[in-house]
C-alpha cells in the first residue's frame, strides 16, 4: 500500500509517523524547504520539495498509482485543488482536513473523506477532558449541531450502574431509548455486550447516543455524589 501525503506540518507529520508505524509506503509533498529537508532524512519517506497543486508534481509522486492521497495543509483551497487533480489523475481514495465549515460540500462533492476543523476538534477534546474527565474519546455522527455521538466513558467507582446487567440497567431507567451500549472494554479485552452483560468498575464503555453527550446518558456511569441534582445535604 502506498499513500501520498500533502503537507508535513503538525497534522501531516503525525500522519507520516502513523504510516511509518504501519509499514505503509509514503510519498510526502512539502513546499516549505526546512520541513521537506527534515523528512528527506527519513528513509521510510520519498519526499518531493514542490507545489502539490501542480500536475507535474503529482505525476512525479505517482498519485495515479497510489492507494490514497491525504491533504493536510492549513488552506482549504490548496487541499481542494490537490484532491481535484489527484482524482483527475486516477487516485480514487481522497482524504483531507477541512478548516471552514462552508467548504465541506465542495469536498463531499468529490467523494472525499474529511476531518472537519481539526483545531475545533482538539479544542473539544480539551473541553471534554475538563468538563467530564470520564469521557476519553468521542466522534460526531451526522450533523455536528445536535447530532449523534459515539464516545467512550469510564465507569467510576460508586456509579449506580455497577453490578447491573444491561437488561437490568434498562429496566431501572439508566439506559435512555436514544442510546446503545456498543462495546465494553475490561482488562484489555473487548466484550460485545448482550442483555446479560454486567457492568463493572473501571469498565471502558463505548456508547452511541442519538442526542449526543447529555447528562441523562453519562450520569449512570458517574459516582452517585457527582450526578446532577444530587446534594451532600439532607
Amino acid at each position: 500500500m502506498t499513500t501520498v501525503i500533502v503537507g508535513a506540518g503538525r497534522i501531516g507529520s503525525s500522519v507520516i509517523e502513523l504510516a511509518a508505524d504501519a509499514n505503509i509506503g509514503v510519498t510526502v509533498i512539502e513546499q516549505e524547504h526546512e520541513r521537506a529537508h527534515e523528512f528527506k532524512a527519513d528513509e521510510n519517506c520519498h519526499v518531493i520539495h514542490d507545489d502539490a497543486t501542480e500536475r507535474e508534481t503529482l505525476h512525479e509522486a505517482e498519485v495515479g498509482n497510489a492507494d490514497a492521497i491525504i491533504a493536510t495543509t492549513d488552506q482549504d483551497t490548496t487541499n481542494l485543488m490537490v484532491l481535484m487533480l489527484a482524482r483527475e489523475l486516477g487516485c480514487e481514495t481522497l482524504v483531507s482536513v477541512v478548516h471552514a465549515e462552508e467548504n465541506i460540500p465542495l469536498f463531499r462533492q468529490l467523494g472525499a473523506t474529511i476531518i472537519e476543523n481539526p483545531q475545533r476538534l482538539i479544542a473539544e477534546y480539551l473541553f471534554r477532558g475538563t468538563h467530564d474527565p470520564g469521557i476519553q474519546g468521542f466522534m460526531h455522527v451526522g450533523d455536528r449541531d445536535g447530532g449523534a455521538e459515539v464516545f467512550e466513558i469510564s465507569v467510576a467507582d460508586g456509579a449506580p450502574i455497577i453490578g447491573k446487567t444491561l437488561e437490568q440497567a434498562d429496566v431501572a431507567g439508566f439506559l435512555p431509548p436514544s442510546m446503545v451500549v456498543v462495546a465494553v472494554e475490561r482488562d484489555g479485552e473487548i466484550i460485545i455486550p448482550r442483555g446479560n452483560t454486567q457492568i463493572e468498575t473501571d469498565d471502558l464503555v463505548t456508547v452511541f447516543s442519538k442526542e449526543g453527550i447529555i447528562n441523562e446518558v453519562v450520569e449512570p456511569f458517574k459516582p452517585e455524589a457527582k450526578r446532577t441534582g444530587d446534594s451532600d445535604t439532607e
